[in-house]
This record gives C-alpha cells, structure tokens and sequence, in this order.
C-alpha cells in the first residue's frame, strides 16, 4: 500500500503495525486508496456526532457503576446473527426493538432494574444457561450462548480472586492509557483476560486485532470514566459491520470466491486467510480513511480513528447487506 499519510500515532501502536503486512501481502482482500480519498472528499464534511455515553434506557450510571457496565458489556459484545438462519438478535424493550449490541444493552439494563446484579463478579462466576437465557430474552436465542456463559464464569471468577469482584477495581489499578510499560490498561486487560486477547496468525505472521479490548476502552474513554493518554494510538474496531460499509463504498474489493461465500452467508472460518485479510484491511483502511478526512478538516476538527469507525458502524450495524459470517467470540 502506498505511505500518503501517517500522523496518527495509531500507525506504530502494536495493531496496526501488525496488520500492514497483511494487507501488503492480501490475496482476498484489496484496499483501494483512490477510494479512500473520493469518500473522505465528502466524509470530512460531515458533522461527527458525539455517540451516546452509557446506557440510554432506565438505568442510569454514575462513576464505578458506568465502568463495570462498559466493561461487560465489551466483553460479550459478539456473534448477533444466527449462524444458520441469519436471522439478527432484537428485543423489544421500552416500546422500542433493539438490535444486535443495543439488543443485548437492552437486556442488561432491563435484568439489573429487576434486580439481576449482572455487574458483579460473584454473579458472572456463577451464572447458568438458563439464567442467561432468560437475561437475553429475544426474537432468537442469543447466539453462541454458551460460550457466553463460559466468558462470564470465567471473567467473574478472576475479578472475585483478584479485583473484589468489580471491574472499575481492576480498571484503577492499571495506568490510565492503553500502552504503559505492560501496564496499561489493554496490556493488562489481554493478558489477565483471555476472553480479550484477540490475535491471529497470518502466514506466520502474529496479528494483534484486539477488537473488544480497544471497543471497551474506548467507551471508558468516550463516557469521560477513564480519560486515555494515549487515544490517538486506537485503531478501529475490526468486526463485521465496518467491511459492509466500506465495501459498499468502494474501498474494500474481495474477489469472486470471497464475495460469494459473504453474499450466500457461508461461514468462513476464524483464523482463515480470508477472516484475517477481512480484519486487517478493514483497520488498516479506517486508518487510512482517518487520514484522508483529517487532511481536509482544520486543526481543531480533527478526528481519531474510533469516531471514523462510529461514523461506519452507526450508519451500517442495521442494513440488510449481507456481512460476513464468522463463528468466534471475538467479534
């Protein structure tokens, strides 16, 4: 790919530096700059809305509470689409239906006001099937619901041995930004929480995607609970929905075999060379992307990549373009 631009931190943080050679060497997968720079002519325009901060239902959130809501919600944010029959996870809540990621923000505020403690350790540890069945009441079973339930057990029982069962204590017991000498707070968060430690490997190559960990932070970062030092290094959040957008716009090209397999909804499998290059050239375009709209906006309009990324997701999280499909519970 060619080196137009490179202001964002971003481009020497471990994901993206990861990702380069992938998409250098992508055999599915083309990114195509020219396209980058026809979006970014109108993108740059727009007016890049602020997202919601928190919870936007019954509950509302203050200090410790906001950060353990973040938090696990981040960490069981994957897989809402059915895997065999496509069909997307909604719930009805409030007299509004929800989708995919606000579906299951739904069902967390709507168990904690009938006085569900799903933000607490002890809970996590020991939640059962049915009881998260029932946590996620929906037009489907929520996908892979039992590797939600090991997620849980798993991350309740590290936060009741190590953090008294809350996530905020781990939070402020790490440097307030992602990189920090192997302690900060995506450093720790990988390596304390295997649930986060999203890599692949490429053709030997270690790729360091870490899509839930950077989404949980940069919520942290949004809602003003934990301000990051160093927010410029994010990259964006490589998931199904952003390649719908930028495929739709040009910018990412598979060929005829790739984009059959996402228009017909096969699975294609994590860890393939296709998954990967679909991730990776997803980042790296956003970044890309970011580049672009920055150098036609004033200094102090500039954008970081997370909000290029809200820009894509929001517009695309409910389009009825075919994403593609893939079994892990990383995204």
């Amino acid at each position: 790919m060619g080196k137009r631009r490179r202001q964002l931190p971003a481009w020497e943080a471990p994901v993206l530096t990861s990702v380069v050679p992938v998409v250098e060497s992508a055999r599915h997968v083309t990114v195509d700059p020219k396209a980058i720079d026809r979006v970014a002519a109108w993108m740059a325009y727009e007016d890049f809305d602020t997202p919601p901060s928190g919870p936007q239902f019954d509950v509302r959130y203050e200090g410790d509470d906001l950060i353990d809501w973040t938090m696990i919600n981040a960490a069981l944010n994957f897989a809402f689409t059915d895997f065999e029959t496509a069909e997307r996870f909604d719930t009805t809540y409030l007299g509004n239906t929800w989708a995919d990621s606000e579906a299951m923000y739904a069902c967390f505020d709507r168990a904690i006001t009938e006085g569900i403690p799903v933000l607490d350790g002890s809970w996590m540890a020991s939640v059962t099937r049915p009881e998260l069945n029932a946590v996620f009441d929906g037009t489907i079973e929520i996908p892979m619901l039992d590797e939600r339930v090991s997620i849980l057990n798993e991350m309740g029982a590290t936060l009741v041995d190590r953090y008294d069962g809350r996530f905020h204590t781990f939070v402020h017991d790490c440097e307030p930004a992602m990189y920090c000498d192997g302690n900060g707070l995506l450093e720790r968060l990988i390596a304390e929480f295997p649930r986060f430690d999203d890599v692949s490997l490429y053709d030997g190559h270690k790729v360091h995607i870490h899509k839930l960990a950077q989404l949980g932070l940069w919520s942290l970062h949004r809602i003003g609970a934990v301000p990051l030092d160093d927010i410029a290094a994010m990259s964006a959040f490589a998931d199904y929905i952003v390649p719908v957008a930028l495929r739709a716009m040009g910018i990412l090209t598979y060929t005829e075999e790739l984009a059959a397999m996402i228009d017909s909804r096969t699975l294609i499998p994590r860890d393939s060379t296709e998954e990967i290059e679909l991730r990776a050239s997803s980042l790296w375009a956003t970044a890309d992307l970011t580049e672009a709209v920055n150098a036609l906006r004033p200094d102090h309009m500039q954008l970081v990549i997370p909000e290029i990324d809200y820009r894509l997701w929001s517009a695309y999280h409910a389009s009825f373009a075919p994403h593609h499909l893939t079994r892990t519970i990383m995204y």
